[in-house]
């Protein structure tokens, strides 16, 4: 049943999509299928929009459809299946229009309006966004992205085998656990140095072969810039670099090598310059940076936690939308790969707090807006779970005010968890992706268990609470009010930005 229900999500996903001649390659992360278009012009938004497993969509370099943790892994791949069933059948066929009858849309007018002008805010911020640095984030995202269902589990049960060994329970089990939980972490300079090379353009193995280097016992028996190198050195930042570098090297190789002994030579030169420039260099500087993160983020939250915590609650919403938070994929993987978590999950998921309580507070204080309130009601389980994308593209960003409100009681949940941290009670997460209630069991720290529980649940309390009152009481106009608080026409106020151009 559940696979018949999933098969019929992506059937009825493709044609709104222009069927699967319009679609060049699939993929998917966290919460998102992630395709690539021919023509973007033969995709149905509001359709999508409308669909019951569709929790929003998101245009950038690809089009995203947002279905949550655990649909979209299942989702995929029954829509890979239909895309190859479609085009073995008749590949010369034109994409299939969509099913003729009453468009499937159950929200009014209101909620339309709002999805519309969320688009369209994405659609220019994506614009924007088209630099050669956030274009390089992006890249560097893909890297890291792929990794992280392994990280959630391995976590998951590194978390586990903690609370076994903590009560003494099943100690013939707890080293199997051990295992399969650091299993993964200890390679995953390779996986990394893989996804890479892949990434940018070179034999995915290569990079990989390059970045094993970094894990492989014996080059504690090497010394470079004086000192004795450690397996591991430089971790994920290295791996990177030393891939990297390796693509560069590949193809270099492939400009004058003849293609008669091309298979010999450029393998083995790209393996030997870039192995020998990561053992004498690279190792040691992407150590000496991995390093300064590390104590970079326990003296900031050690010393301005709840300063720290309340800047970095309040502004990640805002990087999202500039996509700047790409940039923090790997000073995550390198906290975890450091000291087993990264303390800034935790303070960062409080953004998604302040974003709940801010779409509470707009649901009640627009009683009259039935399509908007439906809006929000089929959008908080998964903001709850930390998917956010459905509430501020329908609902905060397009209206402006309550995007900023959210904003402050995401403020007000990091400085609740980065004051703790001051204190002494440091924690963060085993992996990354998760966010809100789906990150309890993610959580770890040099704490008591039970602690560390009631501090994160204390900082999402607080923020659901500072970003509904910011919202109920500011996150309004009078003539917001009046022109939202209806079914008929109340899509006016977030069609006009220029009534409050501070704030959209």
């Amino acid at each position: 049943m559940s696979t018949d229900k999933n098969r019929a999500t992506a059937a009825a996903i493709l044609p709104l999509v222009g069927g699967p001649d319009n679609v060049t390659s699939i993929a998917h992360c966290m919460t998102r299928l992630r395709i690539t278009l021919r023509d973007r012009s033969l995709v149905q938004d509001e359709a999508l929009r409308a669909l019951p497993a569709v929790l929003g969509v998101v245009e950038d370099d690809t089009y995203q459809i947002v279905l949550g943790p655990g649909t979209v892994a299942r989702v995929t791949p029954e829509f890979e299946a239909l895309v190859e069933e479609a085009r073995s059948a008749a590949p010369a066929a034109p994409a299939p229009a969509p099913a003729p009858g009453p468009s499937p849309a159950p929200h009014t007018v209101t909620a339309e309006e709002l999805q519309a002008q969320g688009a369209a805010l994405k659609e220019a911020q994506k614009a924007r966004n088209a630099t050669p640095f956030k274009l390089l984030l992006r890249r560097i995202a893909n890297i890291f992205v792929p990794l992280i269902p392994a990280l959630i589990g391995c976590g998951i049960i590194a978390g586990l085998n903690g609370l076994l060994t903590n009560l003494g329970w099943l100690p013939a089990v707890v080293p199997a656990l051990a295992a399969i939980a650091s299993g993964f972490m200890s390679l995953i300079a390779v996986f990394v140095g893989y996804n890479t090379a892949k990434e940018f353009g070179g034999t995915p193995i290569l990079g990989g072969a390059v970045a094993a280097i970094i894990v492989f016992p014996g080059v504690a028996k090497i010394d470079a810039f004086g000192q004795q190198l450690s397996p591991g050195q430089g971790g994920v930042l290295g791996a990177l670099a030393a891939a990297l570098l390796a693509v560069y090297v590949e193809k270099w190789c492939r400009t004058w090598v003849p293609e008669a002994v091309d298979v010999l030579v450029t393998p083995t030169l790209t393996v030997l310059v870039s192995g020998l420039v990561t053992l004498y260099g690279l190792m040691f500087l992407a150590g000496e940076a991995s390093a300064a993160i590390g104590t970079f983020a326990d003296w900031l939250l050690a010393t301005g936690g709840a300063f720290a915590g309340l800047v970095l609650g309040g502004l990640f919403l805002p990087l999202v939308m500039l996509g700047l938070h790409q940039a923090l994929i790997p000073i995550h993987t390198t906290l975890i790969e450091q000291s087993g978590y990264t303390v800034l999950l935790p303070i960062l998921a409080m953004a998604g707090a302040g974003q709940v309580g801010a779409a509470i507070a707009v649901y009640y204080r627009l009683p009259h807006n039935g399509s908007l309130r439906t809006t929000i009601k089929s959008a908080l389980p998964a903001g709850f779970l930390g998917v956010g994308e459905p509430l501020i593209y329908g609902v905060s960003l397009p209206l402006g005010r309550p995007f900023v409100t959210a904003c402050v009681g995401g403020a007000a949940g990091g400085a609740f968890v980065g004051l703790f941290n001051q204190l002494g009670v440091a924690f963060g997460s085993t992996a990354i992706g998760p966010s809100g209630w789906a990150l309890f069991p993610l959580l770890d720290g040099k704490s008591n268990p039970g602690v560390t529980l009631a501090i994160y649940a204390g900082g999402l309390a607080v923020g659901y609470l500072v970003g509904f009152a910011a919202t109920y009481f500011f996150g309004f106009t009078r003539q917001m009010l009046t022109d939202l608080d209806t079914d008929q026409a109340p899509a006016a106020a977030a069609t006009e930005p220029s009534k409050e151009p501070a704030l959209t």
